[in-house]
């Protein structure tokens, strides 16, 4: 929906709700989402933060399923501004892990599935809007691969044909379409260093020399494409995770010329540790609650000596925890927003709300998508009725504007 007559999309992602293939994933949109608008927003649209899986995608375009979609939204008064492309596969009731990469950027399949989302995007987008995104995979997964040049030139190649694709969409319709990569521990792109070198080095340089070649068109005009249709997911859990404040972030993106296209709002719990090795034993115990076999829960741990040390799951850094250390570890397990207490551990919700502030002060990024995805896996205590908390994490959020 829009917020308080403000240019800002806010919705919550449809990954968050299980379902692969088209019929389960209508039925949980079916379920959930009328419900929600009705608790939040009553009287005005509401707009859709839509997930769809390949196979899912695949069969919407079957028979006469888009145009039931289609109606089924009219109907409801929902409308769809973004969409989440970065599952490509299974997501929910099955291990997960690493496999949300898969494939990669380096792939035909991921670039086939990216430009079917965006098709769909392109159907789904009201008239009274001119811009959508879709967030995505960061090139890959860092530990799949030896050497990285090779990635950076086939991912490289893939986003160029996205941001040809979008230009054309674009040059027919007027609509603006971005694809937002989303960095995170353990992609190969995991933190704003590493963004504007890609974006320096491969992405610019080589996305613009393809787009000349495609478009007869000067190198720098090409430039502005590839800056217009690339973008950057700003996941907030995720740089919470590699500690970097976001104000920072946001002041390097903005002189490194990289857009940010989608907010997504999300929390991820932290854990501090003392010399109180009675206490520490405590927080361990509750840390081991949030241990499942579903996502990865990457750790990224900060010592007094302001050194990170990253582990690639949460069992592998309980597994290395070293006693009677001031520390503090930072878990990608995204939590429900409406709270910043976890037992003995807390969320990283004040990272939320400096991002937030940000975004108010700074034109430029509208869209506003949260994601908290874990209700399912979350400790038996946490875990409440689903379309109630979805409210609750959207009443939180406009409670910041």
């Amino acid at each position: 929906m829009k917020l308080n007559n403000k240019p800002f999309q806010l919705t919550y992602c449809t990954n968050i709700h299980p379902g692969e293939d088209w019929e389960e994933t209508f039925t949980q949109l079916q379920s959930h989402l009328p419900a929600v608008k009705k608790q939040f927003s009553p009287k005005s649209p509401f707009g859709v933060g839509l997930r769809l899986s390949d196979k899912a995608s695949k069969e919407l375009l079957e028979g006469n399923h888009f145009e039931e979609f289609k109606s089924w939204l009219t109907e409801n008064d929902l409308y769809v501004f973004t969409m989440n492309g970065f599952p490509y596969g299974s997501f929910h009731r099955t291990v997960v892990k690493d496999d949300v990469h898969t494939p990669d950027w380096t792939t035909k399949d991921r670039l086939d599935y990216t430009i079917r989302l965006f098709n769909i995007l392109n159907e789904l987008l009201p008239a009274d809007l001119t811009e959508g995104g879709i967030s995505t995979s960061p090139l890959s997964y860092k530990y799949w691969h030896e050497s990285l040049d090779k990635v950076y030139e086939e991912a490289t190649l893939n986003y160029a044909k996205i941001a040809l694709h979008l230009y054309n969409i674009k040059k027919q319709t007027g609509k603006s379409m971005h694809l937002d990569l989303e960095p995170e521990p353990d992609g190969i792109l995991e933190n704003t260093p590493e963004v504007i070198a890609y974006f320096d080095s491969w992405l610019i340089p080589k996305g613009s020399e393809f787009l000349a070649k495609e478009l007869d068109l000067p190198i720098e005009e090409c430039e502005e494409i590839i800056r217009e249709h690339i973008q950057l997911c700003y996941d907030v859990c995720h740089y919470a995770i590699a500690f970097e404040e976001p104000a920072e972030v946001f002041a390097a993106m903005e002189k490194a010329k990289i857009k940010i296209g989608k907010i997504q709002i999300s929390a991820a719990l932290k854990a501090a540790f003392t010399k109180d090795a009675t206490a520490n034993k405590k927080v361990l115990d509750v840390l081991k609650n949030f241990e499942e076999s579903t996502y990865l829960h990457q750790v990224i741990e900060k010592n007094d000596q302001n050194q990170l040390v990253q582990y690639r799951d949460l069992n592998k850094a309980l597994e290395n925890y070293k006693a009677d250390e001031e520390k503090e570890w930072r878990i990608h397990f995204h939590v429900p927003l409406f709270s910043d207490d976890y037992d003995l551990l807390k969320s990283t919700r004040s990272e939320i709300e400096k991002t937030l502030k940000l975004v108010q002060e700074k034109q430029g990024v509208n869209h506003l998508e949260i994601e908290t995805y874990t209700w399912e896996v979350l400790p038996e205590r946490f875990q409440k009725d689903i379309d109630e908390s979805i409210v609750r994490e959207l009443e939180w959020v406009k409670s910041q504007f």
